[in-house]
């Protein structure tokens, strides 16, 4: 029954995750500047989190040494979703969520060149394996209207190493000891904040007061962001984070099929060929990795 439920939120999480784009996107042809989508999506998050964990018990007192850790996570996360902004408004949303779900690969290429973990060939062939197939997801229509590919791709390329600096310091920092509803609600919160002052400095932020934007504004916060989030923690819970990785290619396939139905984005052959050969790399290399976690595990044991 554990396992059912490990599914069923691994599914529901990187499902939800890929509603991003679309609420994203109707924000800001709706005339919201990046940085109030940002706020709103992260100051209703933190909210609705720092709500649950209030209910489910959590202790959000931290010491002023976490604090500094959080801030610094906060800066790499904040800047994930920045850059991931700019993609959606530049290229095909569903081409920025593939590049962006190739953040596993940055993961495990910091870990092995940068923290000397053993090396692995068949990783590296991964990384090739995904190279190529962001080659032909960029070699099809992804253009966005008025926006510009280059600077789209680059933004995408650029959440995926910012969000990947994100899972290394969780993992690499005193963070690793903080329970994951008060980290989440922190760097939300911490991120709201920043991205308020800079929407402050540059075009302003709205008092929002109309239903359907409201309605756009939950959904990005809520199934997109809180949810998702909440899931993905019940998720490593119950089925462990290797099994929930591989799920998480739920995340573009379901960027990619909003994009098609609702927002006029095209699908082409090379799309296709371009997403499967990403989502078998990221496969690749994080069954590679937890099966080195488990044989170093092993050697410690014995």
């Amino acid at each position: 029954m554990d396992f059912i439920k490990g599914i069923l939120f691994a599914a529901l999480s990187s499902a939800t995750f890929g509603l991003a784009p679309f609420f994203s996107i109707s924000l800001l042809d709706a005339g919201y500047s990046s940085f109030e989508v940002l706020f709103y999506r992260w100051g209703v998050a933190s909210l609705s989190l720092i709500l649950f964990g209030l209910c489910t018990g959590c202790n959000f007192r931290l010491s002023w040494s976490d604090l500094k850790v959080v801030l610094l996570l906060c800066l790499f996360r904040a800047a994930t979703s920045f850059s991931l902004i700019i993609a959606y408004q530049n290229i095909a949303s569903g081409v920025a969520s593939t590049i962006h779900f190739m953040y596993p690969l940055a993961v495990t290429l910091a870990m092995m060149f940068i923290f000397k973990e053993r090396k692995s060939v068949v990783v590296l062939l991964a990384v090739v394996m995904s190279l190529v197939g962001a080659l032909f997801l960029t070699s099809g229509d992804i253009h966005h209207t008025g926006g510009r590919t280059a600077v789209g791709i680059v933004a995408a390329c650029v959440s995926v190493f910012s969000y990947g600096g994100y899972i290394i310091g969780v993992r690499k920092t005193r963070a690793v000891n903080i329970n994951s509803t008060v980290l989440t609600s922190y760097v939300m919160g911490i991120g709201a904040v920043l991205f308020f002052v800079a929407g402050c400095f540059t075009s302003g932020i709205r008092v929002e007061t109309d239903g359907t934007m409201w309605l756009y504004i939950l959904g990005l916060a809520l199934p997109a962001t809180a949810i998702s989030n909440i899931t993905l923690v019940k998720a490593v819970k119950y089925v462990g984070p290797t099994l929930t990785s591989i799920l998480g290619a739920l995340e573009p396939l379901t960027a990619v099929v909003i994009g098609v139905s609702f927002l006029g984005e095209q699908f082409t052959v090379s799309s296709a060929i371009g997403i499967l050969l990403v989502t078998c790399a990221v496969t690749v290399v994080v069954l590679m990795e937890n099966r080195m976690n488990r044989s170093v595990r092993t050697q410690t044991e014995s």
